[in-house]
């Protein structure tokens, strides 16, 4: 009897061909030999992504076909399926195996997650195969010895099942609620003049909103004074100094102080003791998909995408372990495995240290804290400099990145000392704080982070006089920062700390706030596509449209991660077997029926009307290539920057030639500085012809099999617009 496995997409289908026989290669499948793992051989196919996808509403009834509130609620009796038009010879061949008789066993080998068991399972559902056994293949790297150690010690679908279950129905409640309170809100925005439509989600709505609300914390924001004492102190040896533990925002009060201790310009005091203390850092922890994005983020600005996806390459490539991983440990068996390639792993990272922790530790290495997935590690295989040269510069960040911190754990702790001093002027005691490097341990690794700046002390010694210039000195508080695109992670995973409900924030902390690992970055791609928010120079804000969303849903549940909180943790009671997928869907249902019944009343909020007026929807293409500060948006006729009121005249015609720039068009000038070939340009001969724009800051120009040719459109344009 034959064995299929599924494999999620056809490179992982090759990494595990390569750890056995190959008999043949196909377009849709690879042949294995007999081997003891598989005594008939094997059959290993794979998805292409999403084979199969939730119907859309209007194959269910023809009144969804078109956005009606009357048509509403959007609730199937029973949610189904459909092959993607693009990908059914393949499916195709995956029934016709599943369905084979002489096949006893089909091995789930996607990836090992929820979407994994969904991907799976969605497939195997559409082609009607019964009564087969169903092994999952659960392995965290595609190197040759795991993969078959894998299917050596393949689990039942017990589990599997259960993941399936909560990724399914987190599937259909996600479609639920965009297609119900996406029709809702636009239809009813666009009686109050709104023109474009709006896509709601359970995720990515209270996401917006998070970033929506530090926007407005930021505009109202108004600094306040505040009053300290700052002293200038002359030793023997040199100068310091040193402040009064005291900050307040009553001038006064600080006034009172210094004339109190009889304080003036200039007096004498004398340095009452020197602390000194030998301090310790440990190193970083491993790293879970999170804190990945956040630091390549914040050294190299990285989109969470981008890191999602060349971290993904790089598991692909037998490199580092699972990247969807959401804890920064590993078991002893990791440990094992990293600590007999240390000397290995340095001599990629170039580095020499004698190792001076060869034990695990529990700061990394916690068996009871890892459950499907551990840290993001080097795998066994150590790649040769050609490999590495063949990576791409993100692949080659991320991996030594990775590389260098789980080093880290093998190396020597940073240690430093710290010196405290307490200066004594009329009883005023001023403190003083300088650290001196003793070992910088593990941090050399880290050559490229900025160094500690901390303030160089004179040699002093207890009660040595010094003669002090002692001033009252005045801040200003500072707003809260934009979030940068890194950060967009952090904020999803801790929003809860924006909960004031002591319950719903302690859910929050329980599921992770918003999302999950693996899916964040996705939602952030998602609220870009869709507008909602813009990304300059890595710093986020919220487009005018993002805002009508906001201003939309504030005061009801799509905009607290509150509701989140609830269905996640619910979710994860279904993949756990404590919950009922029947049970939740019909909670949902009820969601969506009193949204319906509550949203036009709320929309009927002051101000909403003229803020539509006033803030019609701008869509934003890209940052502005010329003033670097706005945004090319799109216009009636063209696309300028948004910018345009203070100066900057960059612009891009709407039609050349006959032909409509698309917004695609538009963004690939302006990011990428060429847009691919467009066809059907019509030449002031009538003539037809395909050709590529390029753009140079100045000028738009075509690009031609054999030549490049220079057209009249320039930053300053004379267009008619």
């Amino acid at each position: 009897m034959k064995t299929v496995i599924l494999a999620e997409k056809p490179s992982q289908a090759k990494a595990y061909a390569d750890a056995f026989s190959v008999k043949a290669r196909h377009k849709t499948h690879i042949e294995l030999n007999p081997c003891s793992t598989f005594p008939s051989g094997a059959i290993i196919t794979w998805g292409i992504g999403h084979l199969v996808e939730l119907k859309e509403p209007k194959e269910y009834q023809k009144e969804w076909t078109s956005w009606n509130l009357a048509s509403l609620p959007i609730l199937p009796s029973k949610y189904e399926h459909k092959v993607s038009s693009d990908k059914k010879v393949q499916f195709n061949f995956i029934k016709k195996l599943f369905t084979d008789p002489t096949v006893s066993t089909i091995i789930n080998g996607c990836d090992c997650d929820r979407e994994g068991s969904n991907i799976f399972y969605s497939i195997h559902t559409m082609t009607g195969v019964k009564n087969k056994t169903i092994k999952r293949l659960w392995i965290n790297s595609l190197e040759v010895d795991e993969v078959r150690k894998g299917f050596n010690n393949l689990q039942d679908n017990k589990k599997d099942l259960l993941l399936y279950h909560e990724a399914k129905t987190r599937q259909i409640s996600d479609w639920l609620v965009g297609m119900n309170g996406s029709r809702l809100y636009t239809l009813l925005l666009q009686q109050k003049g709104f023109n474009e439509s709006l896509s709601i989600g359970r995720v990515q709505s209270p996401t917006v909103y998070l970033i929506y609300q530090r926007q407005k914390e930021i505009e109202v924001f108004v600094p306040t004074p505040f009053y300290e004492i700052e002293g200038n102190f002359k030793a023997k040896n040199g100068t310091y100094k040193g402040k009064v533990k005291i900050k307040s925002e009553k001038k006064e009060d600080i006034l009172q102080l210094l004339q109190q201790h009889n304080i003036s310009e200039q007096n004498e005091g004398f340095v009452k003791s020197i602390t000194k203390k030998e301090k310790r850092a440990k190193s970083p922890k491993l790293h879970a998909l999170s804190t990945l994005q956040a630091i390549a983020n914040k050294k190299w600005k990285y989109s969470p995408a981008n890191v999602l996806k060349a971290a993904q390459s790089l598991y692909e490539k037998k490199l580092v372990t699972y990247p969807r991983t959401d804890t920064q440990f590993i078991t002893n068996n990791e440990f094992t495995y990293l600590a007999n390639n240390v000397e290995a792993y340095q001599r990629i990272a170039n580095v020499s240290f004698p190792i001076a922790y060869n034990q695990p530790n529990k700061r990394y290495v916690d068996n009871s804290k890892v459950q499907e997935h551990y840290a993001i590690v080097p795998t066994k295989s150590i790649p040769t400099d050609r490999k590495l040269q063949g990576l791409s510069i993100e692949e080659r960040n991320l991996y030594f990145e990775i590389l260098k911190t789980t080093l880290a754990m093998f190396h020597s702790d940073y240690i430093y000392e710290e010196t405290k001093i307490i200066t004594d002027v009329n009883s005023l005691l001023f403190e003083t704080t300088g650290n001196t490097e003793i070992s910088k341990g593990w941090k050399e690794l880290f050559t490229e982070s900025k160094k500690e700046v901390t303030p160089t002390l004179p040699k002093l010694t207890n009660n040595e006089k010094v003669l002090g210039v002692i001033k009252m000195i005045e801040g200003m508080t500072t707003p809260p920062k934009p979030y940068t695109e890194g950060q967009l992670i952090g904020m999803m995973k801790t929003c809860g700390k924006a909960i004031e409900n002591e319950v719903e924030m302690e859910i929050l902390k329980e599921v992770e706030g918003l999302g999950t690992e693996a899916t964040r970055s996705g939602i952030i791609e998602t609220i870009k596509r869709h507008g909602y928010i813009a990304v300059n120079q890595n710093i986020v804000s919220v487009t005018p449209k993002g805002e009508i969303l906001c201003q939309s849903i504030e005061g009801n549940l799509l905009s607290s991660p509150s509701m989140t909180a609830k269905w996640e943790a619910y979710l994860k009671k279904i993949g756990n077997g404590e919950g009922s997928p029947k049970h939740f869907i019909e909670t949902v249902a009820k969601f969506i029926d009193k949204l319906i019944q509550e949203v036009p009343q709320q929309l009927q909020v002051q101000g909403l009307d003229q803020s539509i007026t006033a803030n019609q929807v701008i869509t934003v293409i890209a940052p502005c290539p010329t003033c670097k500060k706005g945004n090319i948006i799109q216009r009636k006729t063209y696309y300028r920057c948004s910018e345009h009121e203070n100066g900057c005249k960059q612009s891009f015609p709407g039609q050349m030639l006959g032909k409509k720039l698309s917004e695609k068009n538009i963004k690939d000038l302006c990011t990428k500085g060429k847009t691919a070939v467009i066809r059907g340009l019509k030449s002031k001969a009538g003539k037809r012809f395909s050709a590529a724009l390029l753009f140079d800051g100045e000028k738009i120009t075509f690009e031609f099999e054999n030549n490049t040719q220079t057209t009249n459109f320039k930053r300053s344009s004379t267009y008619k617009k």
